[in-house]
């Protein structure tokens, strides 16, 4: 399996773990396996029980995954850079095998081979903290020189959010467009930046020097993405879009 969902590789090491994420902005528990979405505040039934969201989307992973264990474990080997038999030493661990219990099992004849497996995996995982804290560091430095896309003057209070050069402003187009810059949208990212760059993008398909109603508005974004209301919401919060109080008329910031 190497098909995993966008909003898995912006999950905490803790949100991977747990198998799922809680996407504030929407008030929806999303599964980072399959990408599916369960609302706050609706009931879903299971199996004559009645659960809330944050506990189905649980009951949803176990139901159709298995575990977060079983997900992870079982990724290629370029993404967890596991051999098989690491992998097999690493599900018998996980099921709370000893280690001579492991050692019958592997045919290894000595439980001292099991604890040198055990000891060179706890170094695995203390070099990927320090791999990770490196590449984190790494990614909180700003090159010096950079060229940035333009943005609507209106925008330019609000945040570094929208310092976004060229060259990232083209690959995450490229990575959520994946069929073309016409759409559909593959994804609306979580990552703020990555979600400018897109509504950037779709504010080209409105003229500036003119008013929109909100059918005409949705109408426009509907064929890049099924929630369009999402991304109309964006168009204004980000600063590209304005309207009247009562949602009636849309008009381009400039």
């Amino acid at each position: 399996m190497n098909d995993l969902t966008e909003l898995f590789w912006q999950a905490s090491l803790d949100e991977i773990k747990q198998g799922y994420l809680y996407y504030k902005q929407t008030d929806e528990f999303v599964c980072l396996i399959c990408g599916k979405s369960f609302a706050n505040g609706v009931i879903y039934p299971h199996q004559d029980q009645l659960y809330e969201a944050r506990k189905y989307v649980a009951i949803h992973i176990a139901a159709q995954h298995h575990s977060p264990f079983e997900v992870l474990i079982n990724l290629d080997k370029k993404l967890t850079g596991l051999t098989d038999h690491q992998k097999t030493i690493l599900e018998l661990f996980y099921e709370g095998h000893t280690d001579t219990e492991i050692a019958k099992t592997l045919n290894t004849g000595s439980t001292s081979t099991i604890r040198n497996h055990r000891f060179s995996l706890r170094e695995k995982q203390k070099q990927s903290k320090i791999f990770l804290a490196i590449m984190e560091l790494l990614g909180e430095q700003t090159p010096k020189k950079q060229t940035f896309i333009d943005i609507p003057r209106s925008t330019q209070m609000i945040d570094e959010r929208f310092a976004i050069t060229e060259e990232e402003n083209k690959k995450i187009l490229s990575a959520c467009f994946k069929q073309g810059l016409d759409g559909p949208l593959a994804v609306f990212p979580l990552k703020e930046k990555k979600r400018v760059a897109i509504v950037r993008h779709l504010l080209k398909n409105f003229d500036s020097d003119k008013t929109y109603t909100e059918k005409e508005v949705n109408g426009i974004l509907q064929p890049f993405y099924h929630d369009y209301v999402l991304l109309r919401r964006y168009l204004i919060e980000y600063g590209f879009m304005d309207r009247t109080q009562d949602g009636s008329s849309y008009w381009v910031r400039n």
